[in-house]
């Protein structure tokens, strides 16, 4: 049986924790340190962005310091993570061709989880290993990993979460929550667990600790004594100190802000509304993250985490996303009423057809703003009318309700009638539903083929079906401002009776009108 030191270096900034973490694997590299399981915890709260990451891309930066969150980079790769005081971090340092040890980092990955995860099964949490790199209680999170490698050793390290502040992290992390409804904001929280919520209590940290050193110990075979810092550690501790204090290391490591980029696409179901949010590396064609909410139900409940995870670092063409889409449900007994793989995989490709816009001179963030009806994009050639609605005129104009506009300049639509007369379309104010639904049927017995409209993304979504049976392919544009949607007023809006206003994304109206009416 080996002996490994039991390192505990309590609470410590971020950056100084950062710097022990180099610390210890430089000084281990160098043979001159013994194999270590590290405890460690955080004060202040901090938030982490993985080695290769963005700080501007995955933090909120302007809550973290009005908050004092700490703000800093890990020497360890994965996603953005959120410390409070109350976590428990823990590390292993070791070399790479331990005998316990697979050679294959997967499974080593694997390994690690497997002996954490043992540990909180002797606390009563029945807790296992989720690929690719989570432990999980029956689907929630409860601790992140991940490594680093120098020469042959490496620190493998995670998070545990003790008593999660959920609110906090969703606002100093950019998960891509900003679109969700409550109730989908609470499915977020769904996906992650702590100590405290599965057990009923947050046992002594020295009990925690315990559990998953024994854990640890029983899985390769060890014992442990515990140590303190060697004066080498001690030494690089002090030279490394400044590096991780630096701006220049904090946000010196970045990615371009264009190649990360969130896509969102919904579709309403029989079974209710899934919504998809991607957060995709366009450059190198991976999808960073992926967030399906809704309203609809999946037994077993855990189906949708399972699936996400999935989809973690997977190729972002169209093709390769179908095919695991689709081998996961083939490989799982998943049950979704009212909903099919086939609706899943529609709205995951409709996100990931918004990156084709860009070759259109539209970028994400604009694109995200872009419907279609009954085709991609491209496939909207030509179209003849523009479709607008009364809820953007001015509030207190009288032709508001009438398929008709002066163009006098006192709100949107005007300008948008503008461009219909430069561009050669015809403009239609759309007045109610049913005006909406005659006025289409009316463009195809015309042999009208396509239009362009604008309305909000919740009118959309909910009509999207009605826009098909109806049988015009399309292209829409969402609008600015309080919808009929926010405010509680959709039966008003349905019958041309909603008094609020307004108004249209007109320099992305203008863009989309150009491009289509040029063929």
């Amino acid at each position: 049986m080996h002996t490994w030191r039991l390192l505990d270096t309590g609470r410590r900034s971020a950056a100084e924790n950062l710097a022990l973490d180099e610390a210890l694997l430089l000084a281990r590299a160098r043979h001159s340190t013994p194999n270590t399981l590290r405890f460690l915890q955080f004060s202040p709260h901090a938030a982490l962005v993985g080695f290769h990451q963005s700080v501007e891309l995955e933090i909120r930066e302007d809550f973290c310091r009005q908050a004092g969150i700490d703000i800093n980079r890990r020497i360890t790769g994965g996603g953005a993570l959120y410390f409070d005081e109350s976590q428990l971090g823990w590390e292993l340092i070791a070399p790479r061709g331990y005998e316990a040890f697979p050679k294959r980092v997967e499974e080593l990955y694997e390994v690690i989880c497997r002996a954490a995860a043992r540990g909180l099964r002797k606390l009563g949490i029945e807790a296992s290993f989720r690929p690719k790199n989570d432990i999980e209680v029956n689907g929630r999170k409860i601790s992140g990993t991940g490594g680093a490698l120098e020469e042959d050793v490496f620190l493998f390290q995670g998070t545990l979460l003790m008593d999660f502040d959920v609110e906090t992290m969703l606002k100093a992390l950019r998960i891509p929550t900003e679109k969700l409804k409550d109730k989908e904001i609470e499915s977020v929280k769904e996906r992650v667990t702590c100590v405290r919520w599965e057990l009923g209590r947050l046992p002594a940290l020295e009990e925690v600790k315990r559990a998953l050193m024994q854990g640890f110990a029983e899985e390769f075979g060890l014992r442990f004594e515990e140590g303190e810092l060697l004066p080498e550690e001690v030494e690089l501790y002090g030279k490394l100190l400044p590096k991780f204090k630096s701006r220049a290391w904090v946000y010196g490591t970045r990615r371009a802000p264009e190649q990360r980029t969130t896509l969102r696409a919904a579709k309403k179901t029989p079974g209710g509304l899934i919504r998809v949010q991607l957060v995709v590396d366009a450059k190198n064609e991976r999808i960073h993250f992926a967030l399906i909410t809704g309203d609809f139900f999946a037994y077993p409940k855990r189906a949708i985490f399972d699936l996400e995870a999935r989809l973690k670092d997977a190729s972002a063409a169209p093709e390769a996303v179908e095919a695991e889409i689709r081998r996961f449900f083939s490989e799982r007994e998943v049950e979704i009423p009212g909903a099919s793989v086939d609706d899943f995989v529609e709205v995951v490709l409709a996100a990931l057809a918004k990156l084709r816009l860009k070759k259109y001179g539209i970028a994400t963030d604009e694109a995200n703003h872009v419907f279609t009806v009954l085709g991609d994009f491209e496939d909207i050639t030509t179209p003849k009318v523009l479709l607008l609605p009364y809820c953007a005129k001015a509030k207190d104009c009288d032709l508001r309700y009438k398929n008709d506009c002066r163009k006098c300049g006192r709100c949107t639509v005007g300008r948008a009638y503008e461009l219909a007369d430069e561009l050669g379309l015809e403009a239609i104010t759309i007045v109610n539903y049913e005006h909406l639904e005659e006025t289409l049927r009316s463009l195809r017995r015309r042999g009208i083929e396509s239009f362009i409209g604008t309305c909000c993304e919740s009118f959309f979504i909910k009509h999207q079906r009605d826009f098909e049976r109806l049988g015009l392919k399309g292209v829409l544009v969402d609008i600015d401002n309080t919808t009929c949607y926010d405010l509680g007023k959709v039966r008003e809006a349905k019958k041309g009776k909603f008094k609020e206003e307004t108004s249209l994304k007109l320099e992305l109206l203008e863009k989309v009108l150009r491009l289509k009416a040029r063929g």
